[in-house]
């Protein structure tokens, strides 16, 4: 080996042949993915929460609108099925007035029905007597004017 006397000063070397110090670039980078990593997570979780709070909230209010829109038709039902059970019960009232008025007739006809002559000869019978006795009286008329 040579020897030549020459101490070497690595500051007196040019850039190229002098030595650096390794620097740790890994913190700075690391940091910096940790923080992505972290604001992603929390992005992810806040759409998840978010989420989550509107799914309630519009599965609450259907739920309200359906129960209001439920007790709406209940009532509409409730009306209606009040109103045919009035109506019913009302017709009822009229037919049972009306059979009662047919039972007394039928009854009437049968205390009055004769089985050897018939009421409705008797009175055409009856009526045609008082005809001829009227257009007597009608000729007893005209031969005393």
């Amino acid at each position: 080996m040579r020897d030549t006397g020459v101490e070497t000063n690595p500051s007196a070397l040019p850039d190229t042949y002098r030595e650096r110090p390794r620097r740790k670039r890994r913190g700075p980078a690391l940091f910096f993915a940790i923080l992505w990593l972290v604001l992603i997570a929390g992005g992810v979780y806040g759409a998840k929460w978010y989420s989550d709070r509107i799914q309630q909230q519009v599965s609450s209010d259907l739920e309200r609108q359906t129960a209001g829109q439920i007790a709406l038709m209940q009532q509409d039902f409730d009306a209606r099925i009040t109103k045919m059970e009035t109506d019913y019960q009302v017709q009822l009232a009229q037919m049972e007035s009306k059979i009662q008025a047919l039972n007394e007739l039928l009854t009437f006809a049968k205390d009055n029905a004769d089985t050897k002559t018939d009421n409705s000869n008797k009175l055409y019978t009856q009526l045609a007597e008082v005809k001829k006795q009227l257009s007597e009286l009608k000729k007893s008329l005209d031969v005393l004017k």
